[in-house]
């Protein structure tokens, strides 16, 4: 598993999207993107983190910040989340798990005393020269935006 640290150069990412596209971190050369990692589609915490999203696009896309959320569901989840939410940002389909292990999110968790593997909520932001500006480990799903704009406005 990866272990990225800020100033690192964002590990490369092709995959398809909610529409079935195929899209690319390269894709973005030049802007700021918000990278973030999520459990599960349509669960309380990721549904609030992506509807904090949602709910201040406008300002972010106002700023040049493009956002992509990440996780191992597959487009058909994806397109069902985006739908239901009015999500107006790419959703990355990881059903191989490439990307979380590249970014080193996908760890051994803990509910209720069963363990698994799964996603840790994380949010990467890379510059616009595919470096990692900043890396978010303790996302509050609320208010995720506000913890993004408030590494890259200072």
């Amino acid at each position: 598993m990866a272990t990225l640290k800020e100033g690192d150069l964002a590990p490369a990412i092709t995959s398809k999207d909610q529409n079935g596209s195929e899209v690319s971190l390269s894709d973005y050369k030049g802007k700021t993107v918000v990278l973030y990692f999520y459990p599960k589609d349509d669960t309380p915490g990721c549904t609030a983190e992506a509807c904090d999203f949602r709910d201040n696009y406008q300002g972010l896309t106002a700023q040049g910040i493009v956002v992509l959320g990440v996780s191992v569901d597959d487009e058909k989840s994806h397109q069902k989340f985006v739908t239901k939410h009015s999500l107006p940002f790419t959703l990355l389909a990881d059903t191989d798990q490439k990307i979380v292990n590249d970014y080193g999110v996908w760890a051994e968790k803990n509910m209720y005393g069963k363990k698994y593997m799964g996603t840790v909520r994380t949010t990467f932001i890379i510059d616009g020269d595919g470096k990692i500006a900043h890396i978010i480990n303790k996302v509050d799903t609320k208010n995720a935006t506000q913890q993004v704009l408030d590494l890259i406005n200072n």
